[in-house]
């Protein structure tokens, strides 16, 4: 049909995302990173790809940074790694034990972070699951891509969301931040309105096998982009910045996947993964782009920002000179217009059609008992 993501995709192959896939150089890299002695940071699977070039370059600022990961022994061999290239580091590296697949873990994983501290500055919801085999599922019985990248970034943000709260009353406005990793799947694999709330409302057992895996990937990151904007919303008078980011096509261990799909996708997969992916350091000046940049104020927390309204020199009297234009954060530190339908889903009522809140009120009710 016309809403098929397929569709879609071909629908809204706009210059953006041509310009997402082929960026052109970063425009903050650790050269613009300042002392970072004293602010505490989480990434979430740091332990490899993205995630750990965050890690190393924080790290090497003099952060405190928790590296929040599901395998203790591949954590602790990143943190070594870190601190030997790191040497004169004043910082910390620190193992945080976190399994997104798995929403009763959540609860003392945050426990144990905030009994080593009482701040936290910048929240990075960098890992995720692309492409397990079909059918896979969270120990709940969620698609696993949901809700390894949905709800469990969820339930740990908001169990953590007292502490960054506390830390925004001490520090200017938008010091704070937290960092939702969307992808341009989000735009180019997501179905309409990126997340199909009617399917998930029936019920993670029928969600499951609702579409195939690129499918579930692409929703689980419009998802990321919903949970990114309505954070946004709700804790702006919090002073904390909340934003959704595509990090970059990046050859990552995202694509660990790949070889084992069939099919049309396979092929194309593998091609994409040998001649478009960047080395995973670029990513992470995205990342740090949405976590340190001045240039993302609170202004810009939800991924908003102002537009002309008018195309001709002397707009007419009736046309306000700015309209607001929702985008996403990419590659390498730039702002992009969103797909139309995701744009509309992160608006609430009336101005649009409130996705986002449907998204996150359902969010909240599969991690309720977990919190």
């Amino acid at each position: 049909t016309d809403e098929s993501p397929i569709m879609l995709s071909l629908g809204y192959a706009r210059p953006s995302i041509m310009q997402q896939i082929l960026p052109g150089k970063p425009k903050f890299t650790e050269k613009d990173l300042p002392d970072l002695a004293g602010k505490v940071c989480i990434i979430t699977g740091s332990n490899t790809g993205v995630g750990k070039e965050a890690a190393r370059i924080l790290y090497g600022a003099n952060a405190n940074v928790y590296l929040a990961c599901r395998t203790e022994s591949k954590a602790r061999a990143a943190i070594d790694e870190i601190k030997a290239a790191l040497p004169d580091s004043k910082g910390k590296a620190e193992f945080l034990k976190l399994d997104l697949a798995d929403l009763a873990s959540i609860k003392p994983s945050a426990e144990a972070f905030v009994a080593k501290e009482t701040r936290l500055d910048v929240l990075i919801n960098n890992a995720g699951v692309m492409m397990p085999p079909k059918g896979s599922k969270t120990a709940q019985g969620h698609e696993m891509q949901m809700g390894t990248n949905c709800l469990g970034h969820f339930l740990f943000t908001q169990l953590l969301t007292p502490t960054l709260k506390a830390t925004a009353a001490q520090e200017k406005p938008g010091a704070v931040r937290v960092v939702w990793t969307a992808s341009v799947a989000t735009e180019l694999y997501s179905v309409k309105n990126g997340v199909d709330m009617p399917a998930l409302n029936k019920g993670k057992e029928s969600y499951v096998d609702a579409y195939q895996p690129m499918t579930l990937y692409g929703n689980s990151k419009a998802g990321n982009y919903y949970h990114g904007t309505e954070y946004a919303r709700l804790h702006k008078d919090d002073n904390i910045v909340s934003v959704a980011a595509n990090p970059g096509n990046l050859d990552s261990d995202l694509y660990r996947t790949v070889d084992n799909q069939t099919g049309y996708m396979k092929p194309a997969l593998q091609a994409f993964t040998k001649f478009m992916l960047f080395p995973s350091v670029y990513g992470a000046y995205t990342e740090l782009f949405a976590g340190f940049s001045p240039e993302v104020t609170m202004e810009k927390t939800g991924a908003w920002s102002r537009f002309p309204s008018f195309t001709k020199p002397t707009p007419p009297p009736s046309s306000p000179p700015f309209f607001e234009k929702h985008v996403m954060l990419g590659p390498w530190g730039r702002f992009f217009s969103m797909r139309r339908d995701i744009a509309d889903g992160a608006k609430p009522l009336p101005d649009g059609n409130s996705v986002a809140q449907q998204f996150w009120n359902w969010s909240t009710d599969q991690v309720k008992e977990y919190l």
